[in-house]
């Protein structure tokens, strides 16, 4: 694209002189006759730089100059002065006004057409930087943004599932089966405990308590699938795999016991009644997203969340149970005591429970 040149003087003759000097360079020529002419074609053509005479009618050299510098628009576009005033005080009045050079008249082709190439390799330059500038800018919004939105994920999704939203890693969501242990959580006496309380102090009770229990399901890398008033579900071993899964679920579970049994000492003070129970259970299943597509959830299907889920109903207060071949895999770093068989509900025969004590 040839550079644009947009040169303004009230007298034709300067106007075909100057438009004649320019002509071999392959530059694109728009004239003006006054300054309010200037001001007009400078909109319509978007010059790259300006030739301005200093003294024209209905508007001068420096007001023009003035006017530009104080528009967004083109406060940037190089303007050399030219005029027959050349006393040093005209001279810094025009560079005042805002002009970035100054030749006098008559002037020397070759010293104009220098000046002239001068100012195109400085816009040049200045383009250039605010180009960078502008991608620089971009990407540090796009930056802030990218950590903006981490952080409303993490305040809503366990780590792992933002870290894997924000990587784009659609394929983890996709259905697929896998060995994973689920752990269902739910605390006995609450519905006791919501029917007799206000609204408000249900739900600061459950703000504090979801803030401790997900502390340990980030501690031990588990998977946050849901909250479902004061039942908590987690998932081991998906989106992000996780080795020796099934001890990290048992681990978590046991230390979540032990904080709710230190956190009931406040309960108590409060009238509160309550305690947690857990069931939790490995094996395979089907995991993926689940909804519509305008609201997606993360979850799984199938036997064993509905095994974990009817141990947890069974689960005394206190109580961590699990099924015999989840147990198989912990005998030897967990204590746990057998409980009579149970019939589960959608289960099709009687359970070997184990409640978890300790680890060993």
């Amino acid at each position: 694209m040839p550079k644009k040149i947009l040169i303004v003087d009230d007298e034709p003759f300067n106007l075909d002189l100057l438009e004649q000097e320019l002509a071999d360079y392959d530059y694109a020529i728009e004239r003006a006759t006054d300054g309010v002419e200037a001001l007009e074609k400078t909109e319509a053509f978007h010059p790259d730089i300006i030739l301005l005479d200093y003294m024209m009618p209905k508007m001068n050299g420096l007001e023009v100059v003035k006017r530009l510098r104080a528009s967004e628009q083109h406060k940037a576009i190089p303007v050399i002065l030219l005029t027959a005033k050349a006393t040093q005080e005209d001279k810094i009045a025009g560079l005042d006004a805002g002009a970035d050079d100054y030749v006098t008249k008559p002037f020397d082709s070759f010293e104009l057409l220098a000046r002239v190439r001068a100012m195109l390799r400085i816009k040049q330059m200045h383009d250039t930087l605010d180009e960078w500038n502008r991608t620089l800018a971009d990407k540090v919004k796009q930056q802030v943004g990218e950590l903006e939105r981490m952080a409303r994920l993490k305040r809503y999704l366990s780590p792992q599932i933002a870290e894997t939203i924000l990587g784009e890693d659609d394929h983890l969501f996709k259905t697929h089966r896998r060995e994973i242990t689920i752990v269902f959580l739910d605390l006995r006496g609450f519905t006791a405990f919501s029917d007799n309380a206000e609204p408000e102090e249900v739900m600061d009770f459950l703000r504090h308590y979801h803030s401790e229990m997900g502390k340990l399901v980030f501690k031990f890398e588990g998977t946050l699938e849901r909250f479902v008033g004061d039942g908590i579900v987690v998932i081991f071993n998906d989106p992000i795999l996780c080795e020796d899964h099934v001890h990290k679920a048992a681990q978590m579970a046991v230390e979540m016991r032990d904080r709710v049994k230190e956190l009931r000492t406040a309960w108590r003070k409060k009238g509160y009644d309550l305690d947690l129970g857990v069931g939790f259970a490995a094996g395979y299943t089907t995991l993926g997203t689940i909804g519509f597509e305008g609201r997606m959830d993360y979850g799984t299907v199938g036997n064993l969340p509905n095994l974990a889920a009817r141990l947890c109903a069974e689960a005394k207060g206190g109580q961590i149970l699990t099924d015999q071949k989840t147990m198989s895999r912990l005998e030897d770093a967990f204590d746990a005591e057998p409980i009579q068989e149970l019939n589960l509900k959608g289960i099709n025969r009687p359970v070997a429970a184990f409640n978890v004590i300790a680890q060993k």
